[in-house]
């Protein structure tokens, strides 16, 4: 059985968040990585130096996950991404295209 390696941000953000395998949505022009909860509608934002924040959409003004990635762009912008797959790509696209 053959297993992954998973990177240091994407292991804090498996500490922050409750989904055994939350989706990486990118990297921010800050160095940032942030990754998906879609069990608790939760953003992980790790930074390169290890210092993390859990936010919770129900915390902020954002309802959806293309709320959260529009702002990350207009915010910090990003270097890597959005990157979204699954069920999440027509509401995503259709989101951020708008």
């Amino acid at each position: 059985m053959a297993t992954t390696q998973s990177n240091p941000q994407e292991r804090t953000a498996r500490e922050l968040l409750a989904q055994g395998r939350p989706l990486f949505l990118g990297v921010d022009s800050e160095g940032a990585a942030h990754y998906w909860d879609s069990y608790e509608f939760a953003v992980a934002v790790v930074s390169g130096d290890g210092a993390a924040e859990r936010v919770e959409l129900s915390e902020t003004p954002f309802e959806t996950l293309a709320e959260w990635c529009e702002y990350t762009r207009g915010k910090r912008g990003w270097n890597v991404g959005p990157h979204v797959s699954g069920s999440l790509v027509g509401d995503f696209v259709q989101g951020v295209e708008a």
